[in-house]
């Protein structure tokens, strides 16, 4: 070892800091003129397993070996700091007090724990020393150890890389394969047995650790072996590797490679990577070759995985780039086929494939050789968005055309509304479902998500049904329904077509029918009735709001049931309408008809004040006519209205006449045209000598009064 290497107890046994010594090694080594440009490596482990031995041997320092013949007591005290000689970069090695001591008894537990904490805050690399023999047993002296490490990794730390070294002593016959593997199995088992913090997220232990493992013979009986093995092997590959690694992230190819993908997918870009890496990976491969092959095999797919690391950011990035093109062509080709004219299902599964292809091609084109990378994840993310952006496409489709066939069988009101409606939604939905299933297989996706995404589509078509059903019953639009019912049957009866009202039709018993007809509506919106359940709506809105006469009934008729924010047998949910609601909208409802009705009413009572009229002018024509034959016979029509008979008597009986043609009006004179027939028998009977005499009368001795 060497002579010139400088040492001193940094901690003592009894955890006071050294201050001055740490001064003076900082001062002597030049420690403080070299910043971060330093390495520490740590050993602990178990007391006499010779740790100061192997960190002389492997390191060049000169710590306190202990002495065989002296038996198995502590040699190290606390917590010793030496320069490694001849090693670059500069290296700082730490050999701490063993654990499981006679010595400190009880207090052991608690220097183990503060020392672990201080060697794995500032260590790069922390070497656990154990023996061959531990490996596999429950109680082994190196398991407290590493429950003691990982609970101070779990609780105290952010994750940070270390190299956690495993160093088995005194190896014998058992192959090294079967002691790695059961001494990984050990670590895996410990780090999971240790309880994660509350405030912590789950983490594993690659986050914290890159565990390497080494095996040793016995320095006692193979001492020169020993001096020769795999400590040096590790210590050499891994610098070598180091300097390889920083070689390859400042190489100017990869650097501009590494720009180039921010600015959008490269090709060729795993074949480019490939050779970049391969480059230093040769020459590792070149520098190492003399030392074990084990150890430089291990070291080497270190390196291999923290290039990886240092490229995984781009070739994500180039995932990403090839993800959102294909996506974004996916939405376009579909828009395209669907405008086209083809067929949902068909359109869907010709873009999913175009679009797979695409994507399968990016892969190849960036796959790193080195990774095994598949970029399997991203592909499953595609598939997923792909079949959204298709299902959005599909529900919205679907959906308009439900809304606005619902929104139709809203305004129509016909006694079935409910029953249409229900109809409607479940033939489209299973239309609708029908579609998505047969296009499902063309999106990779397992058969849970599009059941999934079914029972989506199932909720989102009842939403829609029930939106449409809150627009329409929104107050204004109802009211607007039953007019316009009030006013199509009011006004189309099968006796009123003409749209005159006769004397002999009963527009009271139109008016109920009318608003019978009217309220339905009413009563269609008062809920949604998806679910095909009874209530007793219908019941309360005509027992309530309907009379003999139409009218709301008398006080105490009959009960009142709209005094309620609530429907019997109705959820809250289901209710677009309350009772209170209902009996307010038809209030409202009976005053803006109101005019309606006065207009029938007062049209029926011109007709027949024009009819009581007509009676009087046929009368008098009669009377006229009469007396015309009784004076001068039964001459020709147009001699008699000259005679001067007729004008005398068409003196005495003129303004009489013109009295009653006066009260008739202009309204009444327009309907006489309506009602010929009825007149018709009555004038026939004069002969037409007479009514021609009468009429001459009446268009002589009736102008002059209207005119005046």
């Amino acid at each position: 070892m060497a002579g010139d290497c400088c040492r001193f107890q940094l901690i003592s046994g009894d955890g006071v800091l050294n201050m001055q010594g740490l001064e003076n090694f900082t001062r002597t080594t030049n420690l403080s003129q070299r910043g971060l440009s330093y390495a520490v490596v740590a050993i602990t482990g178990p007391q006499s397993g010779g740790k100061s031995t192997l960190m002389n041997q492997t390191f060049h320092t000169n710590f306190e070996e202990m002495d065989a013949y002296n038996g198995r007591g502590q040699t190290t005290k606390g917590i010793w700091i030496a320069k490694c000689s001849d090693i670059d970069p500069f290296t700082i090695a730490m050999d701490f007090e063993g654990t499981d001591s006679n010595q400190r008894g009880e207090d052991d537990t608690a220097f183990e724990k503060q020392s672990t904490l201080f060697a794995l805050a500032i260590a790069d690399v922390v070497l656990i020393n154990m023996w061959y023999k531990d490996i596999g047993l429950e109680h082994a002296a190196s398991r407290p150890l590493l429950k003691t490490v990982f609970q101070v990794m779990k609780r105290l730390f952010k994750p940070r890389k270390r190299t956690l070294l495993f160093v088995i002593r005194d190896h014998s016959k058992t192959p090294f394969e079967y002691l790695e593997t059961a001494l990984k199995e050990d670590i895996d088992e410990i780090w999971d047995s240790v309880a994660e913090p509350e405030t912590s997220r789950s983490v594993v232990l690659s986050d914290f650790f890159n565990v390497e493992i080494a095996a040793l013979c016995s320095y006692e009986f193979e001492e020169e072996n020993f001096k020769e093995q795999v400590m040096v092997a590790t210590v050499r590959c891994e610098e070598i590797a180091e300097e390889k690694l920083r070689q390859f992230t400042t190489d100017d190819d990869w650097l501009a490679l590494k720009e180039d993908v921010q600015d959008g997918p490269v090709s060729g870009f795993g074949a480019t990577l490939d050779s970049i890496l391969e480059t230093y990976l040769s020459q590792y491969d070149m520098e190492v070759i003399h030392f074990d092959q084990h150890v430089r095999n291990a070291k080497r797919r270190q390196m291999e995985s923290q290039a990886l690391e240092v490229v995984r950011n781009a070739y994500d990035t180039m995932l990403e780039y090839l993800y959102s093109n294909t996506l974004e062509s996916f939405k376009t080709s579909l828009e395209q086929l669907l405008k086209g004219g083809e067929g949902f299902v068909a359109s869907a599964g010709t873009c999913a494939q175009s679009c797979f292809l695409q994507f399968d091609k990016g892969c190849e084109d960036a796959f790193i050789r080195l990774s095994g990378w598949d970029g399997s994840g991203v592909r499953g993310k595609l598939s997923r968005h792909m079949l959204s952006e298709m299902m959005a496409k599909h529900v919205k489709q679907f959906t308009d055309v439900l809304a606005d066939e619902v929104q139709s069988l809203f305004e129509a009101g016909e006694a079935d509304t409910w029953v249409s409606v229900r109809n409607l939604l479940a033939s489209k939905t299973d239309v609708a479902e029908s579609e998505l299933s047969n296009a499902h297989v063309d999106f990779e996706v397992p058969r849970s998500e599009i059941d999934k995404r079914l029972g989506y589509l199932k909720e989102n078509a009842r939403s829609v049904v029930e939106r449409k059903a809150r627009e329409s019953a929104a107050t204004r639009r109802v009211l607007m329904r039953m007019k316009d019912r009030f006013a199509k049957v009011f006004n189309h009866e099968e006796n009123s077509k003409s749209g005159a009202w006769t004397s002999e039709q009963n527009i009271e018993e139109i008016e109920r029918n009318a608003l019978s007809a009217s309220l339905k509506i009413l009563e269609i919106m008062a809920a949604i009735r998806l679910d095909q359940t009874t209530d007793q709506i219908e019941h309360a809105l005509f027992s309530s709001l309907m009379d003999g006469n139409g009218a709301v009934p008398a006080s105490g008729a009959t009960p009142d049931l709209l005094t309620s924010n609530a429907w019997e047998e109705v959820s809250p949910n289901a209710t677009l309408l309350t009772p209170v609601e209902c009996r307010s909208l038809w209030m409202q409802f009976k005053a803006d008809i109101k005019y309606i009705i006065n207009q029938a009413t007062s049209a029926q009572g011109t007709l027949r004040q024009a009819k009581r009229a007509i009676k009087i002018v046929v009368g008098v024509a009669v009377v006229v006519g009469a007396a015309v034959v009784a004076t001068v016979g039964a001459p020709t029509a147009m001699g008699i209205a000259a005679r001067p008979e007729v004008a005398a008597v068409m003196k005495a009986v003129g303004p009489g006449l013109a009295a009653v043609m006066k009260d008739i009006g202009p309204e009444v004179l327009a309907t006489l045209k309506d009602i010929g027939p009825e007149v018709a028998g009555a004038v026939t009977s004069l002969g037409p000598q007479i009514v021609t005499a009468v009429i001459a009368m009446m268009t002589n001795g009736f102008a002059r009064p209207h005119q005046q």
